[in-house]
């Protein structure tokens, strides 16, 4: 029976991602107190912990980045909404790889007929050519 349970490959952001962007919130907002008496450290302060606070929540309501079976994959879009396409649909899964003076970056495009999906490490979890390569052999 074992031949009927259906693979399921998810890629999701690190917990540990997630606790530091808790913590950052924390230490900021704590700074933002602090410093109530001077308001341009304030406001400074607070759009900061605002816009970590924003990226911690999204990856409260939507760890998971990416998800794959035989079907298709499963990517999330918006700020916490999920999308579903078809296998049918995705026109290429490819690695892009930028060198930039000491920065490298790689990013895993999952292009579809209408889309561009782009994830790096730090959203999946795992290195994006290992990723890409699961994802070849989840495809039909």
């Amino acid at each position: 029976m074992e031949g009927d349970i259906e693979t399921v490959r998810r890629w999701r952001v690190p917990p540990k991602q997630v606790l530091a962007k808790c913590a950052a919130t924390a230490v900021v907002t704590a700074l933002a107190v602090l410093n109530a008496g001077d308001v341009q450290r304030l406001l400074l302060a607070s759009v900061a912990a605002a816009g970590l606070a924003a990226l911690a929540l999204r990856d409260l309501f939507a760890p998971v980045r990416v998800a794959a079976d035989r079907d298709g994959v499963t990517v999330v879009s918006g700020y916490a909404g999920h999308r579903r396409i078809p296998w049918d649909e995705v026109t290429a899964i490819r690695v892009d790889e930028r060198r930039r003076l000491l920065l490298h970056t790689r990013l895993l495009e999952i292009e579809t007929t209408d889309d561009l999906h782009l994830f790096s490490a730090f959203d999946l979890g795992a290195d994006v050519h290992e990723v890409a390569d699961q994802l070849y052999r989840l495809r039909p």
